[in-house]
């Protein structure tokens, strides 16, 4: 939903507040955020009932459809925008490019400001060195497996004595293909792939 405002000052960018405001559930008020909005001067507030979590956020779509170029977008706090910091830092850089402000009531922070921008590039690296942590800590899991003999990927579905069992249990033929898998608990998929036979091969019956 959308909410005027009575007041509608312009920004540093020459533009117009633009208000986001976001709660978890039904429960939770939203007057707080748009109250700390309404103090700001913005124009026009959207609001949002979903969780952190959750990707479709339908008037945080509108209100970035909505914002013109010298336009800034106002949130409460800097997690009501951004489900992580990646994504905050995404969202914001996007705006820029689109010569879109951004300001946080709660954290000072206003991006149409040379000090603004400057906290946000540091948010900005922060951003970049999370993600290489994540990048160095993949890579090295994938080493110490491949040392340990292991070349990554998905955990075989069958540890090596229970196909050694259903090889047993085929060779013996006194059981269906079907049969074999319910008894190990995987699919039939499994038992033509650890057999090492065409499926046209493998009785079913």
């Amino acid at each position: 939903m959308t909410k005027p405002t009575s007041n509608q000052p312009a920004n540093s960018l020459n533009g117009t507040l633009i208000g986001y405001a976001r709660v978890s559930t039904e429960d939770q008020s939203l007057d707080l955020q748009t109250d700390a909005l309404d103090r700001v001067g913005c124009a026009r507030v959207f609001t949002d009932v979903a969780s952190g979590a959750l990707a479709e956020r339908p008037q945080l779509t509108a209100a970035l459809d909505y914002v013109r170029p010298g336009d800034t977008l106002v949130v409460w706090r800097l997690d009501r925008l951004g489900r992580s910091l990646g994504h905050l830092v995404a969202t914001v850089l996007a705006l820029q490019e689109r010569e879109v402000g951004f300001m946080s009531t709660e954290e000072s922070i206003d991006t149409t400001t040379a000090t603004g921008r400057l906290v946000f590039h540091v948010f900005a690296a922060m951003a970049e060195f999370e993600r290489d942590l994540v990048r160095e800590r993949t890579r090295a899991g994938l080493r110490a497996a491949r040392a340990r003999g292991r070349v990554g990927g998905r955990k075989p579905a069958l540890s090596p004595q229970k196909a050694a069992v259903v090889r047993r249990l085929y060779v013996e033929r006194q059981h269906t293909v079907a049969e074999i898998a319910a008894m190990v608990g995987v699919s039939r998929a499994t038992i033509y792939r650890c057999l090492g036979s065409d499926q046209t091969k493998v009785s079913t019956a």
